[in-house]
């Protein structure tokens, strides 16, 4: 054969069609459907990323996180997912040998672990019972037992428990130590009440594709003024540079200090989603997440579904139901999608098999979306 036959028989295998896709109900764990304003500013042409008009934009965006973080200091967003801004704040925070305590209750403050020992930080997991807060005396004990920790971290809003854990409490009593505090916020931000300042958080991500019902690609992260200050003053650099906070805060700043090219066409979609939030505003959003889960926790138990988590511990942003015995998890779900359009997420770590979660984030967090599921489960379990 001919090497311009088999070239012929290679763009025969690989010819792409025009993509189309299937547009779904997404009721799981995230992401949840982008707001078809924040879709439309997606195509916007394309701007340098050192070019002056994107850096208004820039600007723009930097002052309404910090905003929505409540927070006077620095505030930016990463080009990556949720999990880029969690392997940041490892990278940065704390340096090989150093202590580094992680509260976990759930599948992703494990991933916090796995991440935190690769970089070779002295780990101390406080793992705690699935499904439940932690007990803030587990931090103290540990702290006391721990006086030299470099950095504690404990996750806001776990979905894969829909269990929220008391942030605030917890940040008062990292305050007694000389330790940093960062916090996974990746499904809270934008949905209930989070007081980056007030609760003294040194470093808190997220992610664009929750409650701020943008695409996934960005982690937003607010970044306390000391922990700039000791990331820029390391005797050692970050490991990444890529993931440098310090380098991504300078370039969002005032004086735009460029490192790489960002991710512009996603920010577009995040300046949109922002607009979109003010145009809300922020506490009544809270307040939507809240109304329309309560709405959709008091039509499940009317349907005797069991709802496996505390009233005090229950996160509004997503609701973990048990999966009755007599349904099959994956044909479930698939059913669900496959006649319905409707995704809703399966259980994972300790909970896989046992569960289903259904998440009302963002542009999904809609009164007639707790209306349709419960009527699909009404029918169908």
């Amino acid at each position: 054969m001919c090497i311009r036959d088999s070239l012929r028989i290679y763009e025969q295998e690989f010819s792409l069609k025009p993509l189309k896709v299937n547009k779904r109900i997404i009721l799981g764990p995230g992401p949840s459907s982008a707001n078809p304003e924040v879709l439309k500013s997606l195509s916007n042409p394309i701007l340098g990323y050192l070019d002056p008009e994107f850096f208004k934009i820039l600007d723009d965006v930097r002052g309404s996180l910090k905003s929505l973080f409540r927070t006077n200091d620095n505030a930016f967003a990463l080009s990556g997912s949720g999990s880029s801004g969690m392997e940041a704040g490892l990278t940065c925070l704390a340096e090989r040998g150093d202590k580094v305590i992680i509260c976990s209750y759930g599948y992703f403050c494990e991933r916090q672990i796995l991440m935190a020992e690769r970089l070779e930080l002295d780990v101390i997991p406080l793992r705690s019972e699935w499904g439940k807060q932690m007990d803030p005396s587990l931090l103290e004990e540990a702290l006391k037992k721990n006086p030299d920790t470099k950095l504690v971290v404990a996750t806001h809003a776990e979905t894969s428990t829909g269990v929220k854990q008391n942030i605030q409490e917890l940040g008062k009593i990292v305050s007694k130590y000389d330790a940093m505090f960062m916090v996974d916020c990746v499904t809270s931000l934008a949905g209930t009440e989070l007081l980056f300042d007030s609760w003294g958080i040194d470093f808190a991500y997220s992610g664009s594709q929750k409650c701020l019902a943008s695409p996934p690609g960005l982690s937003p992260c607010a970044l306390s003024n000391r922990a700039y200050e000791y990331i820029r003053n390391r005797t050692k650099k970050p490991s990444s540079w890529y993931l440098d906070l310090s380098l991504v805060n300078d370039y969002w700043r005032e004086e735009h200090i460029p490192q790489y090219t960002v991710a512009v066409s996603s920010i577009y979609g995040l300046y949109e989603s922002l607009r979109l939030l003010e145009d809300e505003g922020i506490e009544e959003r809270w307040t939507r997440h809240k109304d329309n889960a309560e709405k959709l926790r008091k039509g499940l138990l009317e349907l005797n579904i069991n709802l496996p988590i505390s009233e005090r511990d229950r996160l509004d942003q997503l609701t973990v139901i048990t999966k009755p015995n007599h349904i099959d998890d994956v044909k479930f779900r698939n059913r669900l999608i496959n006649h319905y359009s409707i995704e809703i997420g399966r259980g994972l770590g300790e909970f896989e098999g046992k569960v289903f979660r259904i998440g009302l984030m963002g542009e999904s967090c809609k009164s007639e979306y707790v209306d349709l599921i419960l009527e699909i489960l009404k029918k169908e379990i």
